[in-house]
């Protein structure tokens, strides 16, 4: 939903503790997205292969139709009859501020899903992104990635403000990218009692991403990267964006790009999400995205990423 205002401006400072407010919103659409979908249906849209691993409701059939067109394996997500999907309600005001309501439902149930099943089906797995989920979906999906020797991502972001030290350490721990936002960065630091080298120490590439002024990287082996970002044509929904990136990233390392050429197609990604109303609505065109990586990065970035790039 659309409200035509600024939350800010609704709010008392000394009436926070009595707050009571309905916003009068302009406008509504229903999308699909969910962090999962989000970084599958882009990495499906950039020629891989990705497979979907999640717990969902008896409403999935249309959702599952829409991904299995875009390239997304779903076999192995698993369907509970009694509840509905996870729901992300939430309205975005004239700044780009949001206020949102997360409906858990069959998101809960991905606690019951082993990966072996998932690998052994598919031929085996490079990359296992571990995004925000059932807290425990995620504390077993990343015991079993250690447990199997499969590499795996850390992505917990919105799930940060729930979990506590403990079980964000066990999520860190061993992880071949780290995946925050700059915010979440300083959580993660405050919740774990880490120092930013103490995590150096735990994964092997951190990615933090900075919004507008771009994204981070810091690896292990002491590379230290900033990547600006590719210059918005529009600013129409910020939802998906951080999804967006991820994928694009993961497409870029995955066809052999340097960190620094990944996160540049990972920024192109995001801001094509960020022009369009949704995070799945957004589409591909090769000479264009070619087009917008020149004049970001120059012709010599757009040249070297040319060829991980589909038709």
């Amino acid at each position: 939903m659309h409200f035509p205002g600024k939350f800010a401006d609704q709010l008392v400072a000394d009436q926070l503790d009595r707050i009571s407010l309905s916003f009068l919103v302009d406008e509504l659409t229903i999308k699909r997205g969910g962090v999962a979908g989000n970084v599958a249906y882009a990495l499906g849209m950039l020629g891989q292969a990705p497979v979907l691993v999640g717990a969902v409701g008896a409403d999935f059939a249309d959702y599952r139709s829409w991904l299995d067109r875009h390239g997304v394996d779903t076999s192995g997500v698993h369907v509970c009859e009694d509840v509905h999907t996870a729901r992300f309600v939430c309205t975005t005001d004239d700044d780009m501020r949001q206020i949102a309501s997360f409906y858990t439902g069959a998101m809960a149930r991905a606690r019951e899903i082993e990966l072996s099943p998932v690998a052994e089906r598919v031929g085996g797995l490079d990359l296992v992104l571990i995004g925000a989920n059932d807290p425990e979906g995620m504390v077993r999906h990343t015991e079993e990635c250690r447990a199997r020797g499969y590499a795996f991502a850390a992505d917990p972001s919105q799930q940060l403000a729930r979990m506590e030290g403990p079980e964000i350490r066990s999520l860190v721990e061993g992880a071949a990218y780290l995946f925050t936002n700059d915010y979440e960065w300083e959580l993660l630091l405050r919740k774990t009692g880490w120092t930013a080298e103490q995590v150096s120490e735990k994964v092997e590439i951190r990615i933090t991403t900075l919004g507008e002024k771009g994204v981070q990287i810091v690896g292990r082996d002491g590379i230290a990267l900033e990547v600006g970002v590719v210059p918005e044509t529009a600013k129409v929904d910020p939802t998906g964006v951080g999804d967006a990136f991820r994928a694009g990233f993961l497409a870029g390392t995955a066809q052999g790009l340097s960190l620094e050429r990944a996160a540049q197609l990972g920024s192109l990604v995001a801001v094509l999400v960020l022009e369009t109303d949704g995070p799945q609505e957004w589409r591909w065109d090769r000479d264009t995205a070619l087009t917008r990586l020149a004049g970001a990065y120059g012709p010599e970035a757009a040249a070297e990423i040319a060829p991980a790039l589909p038709a």
